[in-house]
C-alpha cells in the first residue's frame, strides 16, 4: 500500500508528509463520510478521525441521505477474492452512530447503494441475479427488514443504478428489457412491470465506459470515472467533470481533472460536497479534494498507515 500512495503523490506532485492537510481545508469543513480500514467515519475532510461509527466488521460504501441524518452501506459477511461473488447485508445507521438497522439478510450479493432525492428517502441498490449475470436494482424503505426489498428492475436483462434525480428518475447502465441498446439512461419507475428508459447522449461513451457515476446537488454537472475502451479494468481510470442536462439528456463537455495519464493506481469514488465547490476522491488508499474554481488538489485523509476509499459527501448521496 504504502509504495502504492508514494506513487499517487509523485503523479499529483503532492508532498508525502503527514503534515499536508492545509488549514484552509479543515476550515472549510467539507464534512464526508468514508471506509477508513473496514470501518465507516464521519469526519471533516482534513482532520484526524474520531471515533468510527461501525467497527468489528468489514463496512463498505456510506452514501450520505439527501436529508443530512442517515448513512446507508452494505457489510461484507461472505468474502472471495472475485468481489462479483461476495455476499453482503445492506445497513442504515444514522450520522451520529445510534439506530443501526439491517435491510437485507445477507444471503446475496448486493452493492453500491444510495438515496432518491424525491422525498421519499428510498434506499436503492444492486444486486446480482441468481441465474445468467448481470444485476437487478432493488429498493427498500427506512425500518425495513430483510425481505421486504422489492426489485425495480427486471431478471431478463442487467440495470446497474449509479444515482437519482429529484424528480425520481435513477441514472442507470442498462441494456433495457434487451430492446434498446446498451447504454446510459434515466430510468422512472411507475409500479411493478411500468418502467421508462430515456436514453442519455454522451459523447465520451462511445468511444469507452463510465462508472461510478455522481450527479451534482444542484443537477447541472455530473463526476464519473472513465476507462477508454469497453474492457472491464478498474486501476488506471481517469476522473472526469461534465456538464449535465436532465431535461434534454446530455452529458457535455467532459474534463479530466484526474489520472489524465491512465497510470495504473486505482483513482476512483468521486463524489460531491455538499456546496458543490470540490469533487472528493481516492487514489492508492488516500482521500483528495479537487477545487473547481481553482482546479487545485489537496491530500485530505491524515493517516499516512490507513487504507481509505468510498467517500461521500454530506447530505450529497451520489
Amino acid at each position: 500500500m504504502y509504495q502504492t500512495k508514494a506513487i499517487v503523490h509523485l503523479f499529483l506532485g503532492l508532498t508525502v508528509l503527514s503534515c499536508t492537510v492545509s488549514v484552509a481545508l479543515a476550515e472549510e469543513g467539507h464534512r464526508s463520510s468514508y471506509y477508513k480500514d473496514g470501518q465507516i467515519h464521519v469526519n471533516v475532510l482534513g482532520t484526524p478521525e474520531g471515533k468510527p461509527l461501525t467497527s468489528g466488521h468489514w463496512d463498505f460504501k456510506p452514501s450520505w441521505s439527501k436529508t443530512d441524518d442517515m448513512l446507508v452501506f452494505f457489510r461484507r459477511v461472505v468474502n472471495n477474492k472475485d468481489v462479483s461473488k461476495w455476499k453482503t447485508a445492506i445497513h442504515i445507521i444514522n450520522v451520529d452512530g445510534t439506530g443501526l438497522h439491517q435491510l437485507t439478510d445477507g444471503t446475496h450479493t448486493d452493492f453500491n447503494q444510495t438515496w432518491t432525492r424525491d422525498g421519499t428517502n428510498t434506499p436503492i441498490w444492486n444486486r446480482k441475479k441468481p441465474k445468467g449475470g448481470g444485476y437487478q436494482v432493488m429498493a427498500s424503505k427506512v425500518g425495513g427488514k430483510p425481505g421486504e426489498e422489492i426489485a425495480l428492475t427486471g431478471k431478463s436483462y442487467s440495470t446497474w443504478a449509479y444515482t437519482c434525480l429529484t424528480d425520481g428518475r435513477i441514472l442507470v447502465d442498462s441494456n433495457p428489457m434487451n430492446k434498446q441498446g446498451r447504454g446510459y439512461y434515466l430510468m422512472t419507475y411507475n409500479g411493478p412491470g411500468k418502467l421508462k428508459f430515456e436514453k442519455i447522449a454522451c459523447k465520451l461513451g462511445k468511444s469507452g465506459k463510465l462508472a461510478r457515476v455522481s450527479v451534482s446537488p444542484n443537477e447541472k454537472k455530473v463526476c464519473f470515472e472513465y476507462t477508454k475502451g469497453f474492457v472491464h479494468k478498474v486501476p488506471g481510470r481517469t476522473l472526469y467533470v461534465a456538464e449535465f442536462d436532465a431535461k434534454k439528456r446530455t452529458i457535455t463537455n467532459a474534463i479530466p481533472f484526474a489520472n489524465e495519464a491512465g497510470k495504473p493506481v486505482w483513482f476512483a469514488y468521486p463524489r460531491w460536497t455538499k456546496d458543490e465547490s470540490s469533487i472528493v476522491y481516492q487514489a492508492g488508499g488516500d482521500l483528495f479534494l479537487y477545487t473547481l474554481a481553482s482546479q487545485a488538489t489537496e491530500k485530505v485523509s491524515t493517516d499516512d498507515k490507513a487504507d481509505y476509499r468510498y467517500p461521500h459527501g454530506e447530505a450529497t448521496p451520489k
